[in-house]
């Protein structure tokens, strides 16, 4: 039996993953100079511990998280540090980081082993943390916060549905490594105190079906839940409707419904680093889109330039009409190609001009089209105008902070109004108001 959530979203959004779906995980050799930016998370900055001139390993800490929701940062190279500067990140803005000329040998500090069976909850946690471990589906949150639940919890969920179009990164992962996926949910289970662990896997994965479902043998407190091929299907609510039957409520967290979410390569990270001491210092990526000569998915390290990435996929077919960090449903735009690899970067999408649906924000013609594909029950085009205007009042009354920026909105638009574009600049206006009444109210 297939599940699903009932209300909204879409069957029709083309998944195009054939590109890459059935291309095994390839290493991209680590480049010559590495940039790898302080802030690579939901969170506060880390401080750089090094300077220009040291040494150092391969896992060794370049950055240390002083702020509760920060997580540490670790060199991807060994070699020598040739820069402590503001470098650009690929949305354009800059960042501190910490720039590595590469030896070329690949040395490595030396990774401190653990057994899952004799651990405790908060040893995983610690351990995690220091592994800089963060959500690799693109949230960036600080994992070792999230496997500290704020409620008692009952069911890990590990996302499996990347619903996204192009990207078949955790695909790919859960087909080529999927022991380790199931040793990562354990401890995530274990770390949460939840007593059973659900994998939700979409109809489209047959093979990432059957790897799973073998490596869960023998665990009596582990299923596999295949969903429906539907966008957001891999939402954090929506998954926990779809497999628990359970809706979050507004301005709630997964954990008030007994759950914790965690994407499939976090999961694998955190296996990683538990079992083997391993930091977070390399991710798969998905390179596609009709614009890249060849399509690959690839294990990256950390600090490696997009443009380094590109070129060894054939680099592209012209100018792409659009670059985009993630998938493109809800990844902004790739701005700076000197901009790396980060831990929460999960494809770079080269669209073409047939690909690319482009905004051009006719006018409404109150179809409906996006209050039924919403999957939160909301009102777009409202909340769109509203937010557009700088409304925001108007736009918290319709709830514009439960909106997932699933993009979903705009996708169905027949006018191409770019609602889910105004709606994200809505919900900043909001926190802005918020963040003013709160600095108010401290001085009163």
């Amino acid at each position: 039996m297939q599940r699903t959530f009932p209300r909204g979203g879409s069957k029709r959004v083309p998944d195009r993953k054939d590109a890459t779906e059935h291309k095994a995980i390839q290493v991209l050799p680590a480049p010559s100079i590495v940039v790898i930016p302080m802030v690579q998370h939901i969170g506060a900055s880390c401080g750089s511990i090094v300077n220009v001139g040291d040494k150092v390993k391969v896992g060794q800490p370049l950055g240390e998280a002083k702020a509760f929701v920060c997580a540490p940062v670790h060199a991807s190279v060994s070699g020598e540090v040739i820069a402590v500067e503001e470098r650009p990140l690929v949305s354009g803005a800059k960042a501190l980081s910490v720039v590595i000329g590469n030896d070329g040998k690949d040395e490595r500090v030396q990774f401190e082993s653990g057994d899952l069976q004799t651990m405790s909850p908060d040893t995983i946690r610690q351990r995690v943390k220091a592994a800089g471990i963060v959500g690799m589906g693109g949230a960036g949150f600080p994992t070792h916060i999230k496997l500290n639940p704020p409620k008692p919890v009952d069911t890990v969920l590990i996302n499996g549905a990347e619903c996204e179009p192009y990207l078949t990164c955790d695909h790919r992962l859960m087909v080529e490594r999927a022991p380790e996926m199931v040793g990562g949910l354990l401890a995530i289970m274990k770390a949460s105190g939840a007593t059973r662990g659900v994998i939700g896997i979409e109809a489209n994965k047959p093979d990432a079906i059957a790897a799973m479902e073998e490596a869960i043998q023998g665990y009596e407190q582990l299923s596999v839940a295949t969903l429906t091929v539907k966008y957001p299907q891999g939402a954090e609510k929506q998954l926990i409707k779809a497999i628990l039957g359970k809706e979050v409520p507004s301005g709630c967290l997964p954990a008030d419904v007994g759950a914790v979410v965690q994407n499939v390569h976090t999961a694998i990270a955190i296996h990683e680093a538990v079992t083997q001491g391993k930091p977070l210092f390399e991710r798969v990526v998905t390179v596609s889109g009709g614009a890249v000569v060849d399509p690959r998915n690839l294990l990256v390290r950390i600090g490696t330039p997009i443009q380094h990435v590109l070129d060894f996929c054939g680099g592209l077919l012209g100018e792409p009409a659009a670059l985009i960090s993630g998938g493109p449903m809800t990844g902004p735009p790739l701005i700076d190609r000197l901009g790396t690899v980060v831990k929460s970067l999960s494809g770079i999408v080269a669209l073409t001009q047939e690909e690319a649906g482009f905004d051009v924000n006719l006018p409404c013609i109150r179809c409906s089209r996006c209050l039924k594909a919403c999957p939160m029950g909301l009102t777009p085009n409202f909340l769109g105008e509203y937010s557009n205007k700088g409304l925001y009042d108007r736009a918290k009354e319709l709830r514009a902070q439960d909106c997932i920026e699933c993009g979903l909105c705009s996708y169905v638009c027949p006018s191409k109004r770019a609602l889910v574009t105004w709606i994200k600049k809505g919900k900043a206006g909001i926190a802005a108001q918020r963040a003013k009444e709160s600095e108010r109210g401290v001085k009163a």
